[in-house]
């Protein structure tokens, strides 16, 4: 291994590291905070007492959390929430946890917070010339196709429980006020300075500063064992290293021949569907880093790599660290699923989401050809 591998991989791992960390304090801080508590009960309340319309905001606030929290965020945080709302309502809470596990990876193709895939692709996308901005009209229609197909699929999967009603409101945990509204507020500020284009480890590094110092003055219990991600972060900058080692050895070749080359709608969907096969079998960040020069430097072909890392990985329990960490938080809370059954919606949906997102970067009046 070359010390040129190491600078570069260490040069494209340490920006996202730095941006995982912090906005994982964020969350973190957030969440102690309340706010994630607050918005759970507030969409109960305003569900109306009708399932499906409680399902909807819920999903509005699934789609909202990943993409400008990040995926991590709604599998970890989300997912408790809506479990503990379903509890104490009376509701099946299957549709909520499914929501919360497809539509972290469906949803997270937008913006290039939305996913540490993003970030790296960011990175060659600006080499040729693409910068946020462009990313984002890049991305839109894919990630929107991604996003309705999920929301399709799981109405599809569970309309029984979606048209039952529900008889209880329930309240509110009690929060520290003055807090609240100081993570709320920052919350609030990230989302439209993520959308902007700014430095993502710099808004997110601000960001955990201003909710650790409010949160060490008014709750500085709060601040004890912060669930950092240092093994994950670690983890990732070690394997940006050494799959760029592998490439570098040509030990990837085969991998790269199975993606094909060229730009149009079965080459695009070749590289897609190599990408959801190869996230799948391994794990969705190593198999972007595998397949990321299977792009050959054209955005397209790069915006397919993506959809099929994000989009794809729903059917092996192993192909995403937020299904991971879903399952964990699922079986914290007493909800049990049959991996057989996961699998084979996840098949369902991820192949659908892959298919159509792919489809509608190809299409002229979508697509950003």
């Amino acid at each position: 291994m070359s010390l040129d591998v190491v600078t570069e991989g260490l040069g494209r791992a340490l920006p996202i590291v730095a941006f995982l960390l912090a906005i994982t304090a964020v969350a973190e801080l957030s969440d102690r905070a309340g706010v994630f508590d607050v918005i759970g009960h507030w969409i109960a309340r305003h569900g109306r007492h009708r399932m499906w319309l409680l399902w909807l905001l819920f999903w509005a606030f699934a789609v909202t959390c990943t993409i400008f929290l990040s995926l991590d965020t709604t599998a970890v945080l989300l997912t408790p929430v809506a479990l503990s709302v379903a509890n104490q309502i009376g509701v099946p809470p299957r549709p909520f946890a499914l929501t919360t596990l497809w539509i972290a990876n469906t949803g997270s193709l937008l913006l290039p917070v939305s996913n540490l895939t993003n970030l790296l692709a960011l990175q060659r996308l600006e080499a040729l010339g693409v910068d946020h901005t462009a990313y984002v009209r890049l991305a839109f229609a894919p990630a929107i196709v991604s996003i309705a197909i999920t929301l399709g699929v799981i109405a599809l999967l569970h309309w029984r429980d979606l048209g039952t009603r529900y008889a209880v409101d329930p309240p509110a945990d009690p929060h520290d006020p003055t807090l609240f509204r100081c993570a709320a507020l920052v919350c609030l500020i990230i989302g439209p300075a993520f959308a902007a284009g700014l430095p993502p480890w710099a808004v997110a590094a601000a960001a955990a500063l201003v909710l650790t110092v409010a949160t060490a003055w008014r709750a500085p219990h709060h601040l004890k064992h912060l669930n950092l991600p240092w093994l994950m972060a670690l983890a990732f900058a070690a394997l940006t290293i050494v799959v760029a080692a592998a490439h570098d050895a040509g030990l990837l070749n085969p991998l790269l021949n199975l993606a094909g080359t060229g730009t149009t709608t079965p080459d695009l969907l070749r590289v897609a569907g190599t990408s959801a096969l190869t996230s799948n079998a391994v794990n969705n960040l190593p198999a972007y880093l595998a397949l990321e020069p299977a792009a050959a430097g054209d955005r397209l072909r790069l915006m397919a790599v993506l959809i099929g890392t994000n989009a794809g990985p729903l059917v092996t329990p192993w192909a995403s660290l937020a299904t991971l960490l879903w399952m964990q938080r699922c079986r914290a809370a007493g909800v049990r699923w049959s991996l057989w059954r996961l699998a084979l919606g996840g098949l369902v949906c991820g192949s659908l989401a892959v298919l159509g997102s792919t489809l509608a970067v190809t299409l002229p009046l979508l697509g950003a050809r």
